[in-house]
């Protein structure tokens, strides 16, 4: 292994707090990046980032990824073996009305990360894709080699759009990337803005919890410990360059948990671990979403030998225990 620090950009969100933790566990050098913007409440990525700054081997710098002269002195300056790159505008409902961010972060930022990577001799790029790239599809589960050619919102375009500009980079640059399509991720630490987060809130304060179409929806609810045990397999597993024209040294993968959730069975779940009863509001489908998701693994499990390990239950209640803790319920 290389003492050469890996970037984890995004270190301050959701994976990728969970991400640097785990390598600075491990004993790996680790550079955070983030801008720290206010897609939502600041403060609970102050917080995550306050634990990873107590960690021995952990370096911070407040970038944007549009920033394209900040990242490149950004990677002149440290030459990364490894980049994790976990940043970037989410939320499918956000991008209806701020198409903007999403090309700022999600395609901007995206090039000058594959440029830094690209010119600065990175061994392995790791990003993170989203199954929202499956868009309306109606084969279940979903898999890699499934078209991916109709996204329903902008943000499921954007990763997309990752996935081809990052094959490209690989193809002609023989840089060496695996794109993750990660499948509703949920955990301690977790984002305000996802059902697990915004339902749990909700029971506690006895407000309604909006359910979409009518709570008939279906997601591979995957939870965090899954995810980095995964991500950080597999940064140390680049793809192989088969030669000039042999096939660009670059995979796609689902990452879920095999196994989709109706929320009404999640919203149970989390009344019995809090011990209330939810208000619930009954609504019709939301414009860019998408009734089920279901991931297929097969070929993370063949290369990785990756096999989910956390049951709905204990997840949430793993998600419960650290809510209560963290806003002191």
């Amino acid at each position: 292994m290389s003492d050469q620090p890996i970037l984890v950009t995004g270190a301050a969100g959701f994976i990728g707090f969970h991400v640097a933790r785990r390598l600075l566990a491990e004993g790996r050098a680790v550079v955070g990046l983030d801008s720290l913007n206010d897609y939502y409440d600041p403060a609970l990525k102050r917080a995550r980032l306050d634990i990873l700054r107590g960690e021995q081997g952990f370096a911070f710098e407040q970038i944007d990824l549009a920033d394209r002269a900040s990242m490149e002195r950004l990677f002149a300056g440290h030459r990364f073996a490894k980049v994790v790159h976990l940043a970037a505008q989410a939320g499918v409902r956000y991008s209806i009305d701020h198409p903007h961010a999403y090309v700022d972060a999600n395609l901007e930022g995206f090039v000058n990360v594959l440029e830094g990577c690209r010119h600065h001799g990175c061994g392995h790029l790791v990003y993170a894709s989203s199954s929202s790239v499956y868009g309306a599809n109606t084969k279940l589960p979903f898999s890699v080699d499934d078209k991916t050619d109709h996204p329903v919102s902008l943000y499921a375009a954007t990763k997309k759009a990752n996935e081809l500009i990052a094959h490209s980079y690989s193809h002609l640059y023989r840089l060496p990337v695996t794109g993750l399509r990660f499948f509703t991720i949920y955990g301690p630490w977790g984002r305000p803005d996802m059902a697990i987060f915004l339902f749990t809130k909700a029971i506690v304060e006895g407000t309604p919890i909006r359910l979409f179409n009518h709570g008939r929806m279906r997601r591979d609810f995957t939870h965090i410990d899954d995810v980095t045990r995964v991500v950080l397999q597999l940064v140390d597993q680049a793809p192989r360059d088969g030669g000039e024209g042999a096939g660009a040294p670059a995979r796609v993968y689902n990452v879920g948990n095999n196994h989709p959730e109706e929320l009404t069975h999640v919203v149970s779940v989390l009344e019995r671990e809090l011990g209330r009863a939810a208000v619930k509001e009954m609504l019709p489908m939301q414009p860019g979403d998408v009734t089920e998701t279901f991931a297929d693994v097969a070929e993370l499990m063949r290369d990785t030998g990756f096999r989910p390990q956390t049951s709905i239950e204990d997840g949430l209640a793993d998600f419960v225990a650290w809510y209560r803790d963290h806003y002191r319920i």
